[in-house]
């Protein structure tokens, strides 16, 4: 058991390095391609602030990284954030074949009639 948990941390370790240096590889490409503010809220970065500036993947595919950087955009943190949560928002949710029935229940459809016999009573 204990050797099975060392081969998992290994391979955890190893598949978060290789994702941190692929990481570096194109965030240090799209900050020498692109000026240094974020797409969305056009904040301005500077060396003392740059950790908050965020590479984010236009078709969010994370290993599609072209030397051209055409699908990458810079955002700051806060954008970036926001950007991903609207994608998590939209999944799942296509009306292809997953609409729910229309309420056909309509409470108020008698009552003309009933005020009209309370009136009469």
């Amino acid at each position: 058991m204990a050797e099975t948990n060392e081969r998992l941390d290994r391979l955890v370790l190893e598949a978060r390095r290789s994702a941190e240096n692929r990481e570096q590889g194109y965030r240090a490409q799209a900050l020498k391609l692109f000026p240094w503010v974020c797409g969305r809220c056009a904040r301005t970065f500077d060396h003392a602030n740059l950790q908050l500036l965020e590479v984010h993947h236009k078709n969010n595919t994370h290993h599609d990284n072209r030397p051209d950087g055409s699908n990458w955009e810079l955002l700051c943190t806060y954008c970036h954030e926001n950007e991903h949560s609207k994608l998590k928002d939209m999944e799942g949710r296509s009306d292809s074949g997953n609409a729910m029935p229309t309420a056909t229940f309509n409470p108020f459809v008698d009552l003309k009639a009933m005020l009209a016999s309370k009136k009469s009573s």
